[in-house]
C-alpha cells in the first residue's frame, strides 16, 4: 500500500510538472508585440477604421532595462499609441511599474484588468500583467468615460493573449 501511495504521489508530481512547464511556456508574450493588438479589433472597438500599426523600438525607461515597442494606430483624426515592455521577470515588471507610476498622476486605480493597472490623468491607461508592461493611449479624447472603457475593452484583449 505505502508502494503505491509513493508511486500516485510521484505521478502526480511528475503531472502537476509537466503543466506548470506547459503554462509558462504559454505565458511568454509573441516576439511581435504589436500581434497582441490587431488592428482589426482596435477598428472594431473603437468604430473606425484603423491603419495596421507603424511599429517602431521604445526607449529603455532607465539603464540597464529592456526597450520596448510602439505601435501606432492610425485613423482619420484620431491616434491610438500601444507601448509595450516585456521585462526579465514579474518581479522586475513590479518594480519597474511602481517606479515609472510616479510620473503619471493624478492616478484612478483599474480593477480587473492584467495584474494591476491605472489611468493617469490624461486618461491613458497603465497597466501590468506578469513581466508584461504596457500603455494605451487614445488622441483626442472626446469623453473621457468613453475613451476609458474603450482602453479597459482594449486592454482586456491584450491581457488575454498574455
Amino acid at each position: 500500500m505505502a508502494h503505491l501511495t509513493r508511486l500516485s504521489f510521484v505521478a502526480a508530481t511528475l503531472l502537476a510538472t509537466t503543466c506548470a512547464v506547459h503554462s509558462a511556456r504559454a505565458a511568454e508574450p509573441p516576439a511581435d508585440l504589436c500581434s497582441l493588438l490587431p488592428a482589426s479589433e482596435v477598428s472594431k472597438t473603437l468604430g473606425r477604421d484603423y491603419d495596421s500599426p507603424q511599429k517602431t523600438v521604445a526607449p529603455r525607461p532607465y539603464q540597464n532595462t529592456a526597450s520596448g515597442t510602439d505601435c501606432n494606430y492610425l485613423a482619420k483624426g484620431s491616434k491610438l499609441w500601444f507601448r509595450s515592455y516585456v521585462d526579465p521577470s514579474p518581479t522586475a515588471a513590479t518594480d519597474l511599474f511602481a517606479r515609472l507610476s510616479r510620473f503619471y498622476g493624478p492616478q484612478t486605480p483599474v480593477n480587473g484588468v492584467g495584474d494591476e493597472a491605472y489611468f493617469d490623468g490624461e486618461h491613458a491607461l497603465h497597466v501590468r500583467k506578469g513581466k508584461v508592461r504596457f500603455y494605451l493611449n487614445l488622441t483626442p479624447v472626446d469623453s473621457a468615460s468613453a475613451t476609458e472603457k474603450q482602453l479597459r475593452d482594449l486592454a482586456s484583449r491584450v491581457c488575454g493573449r498574455l
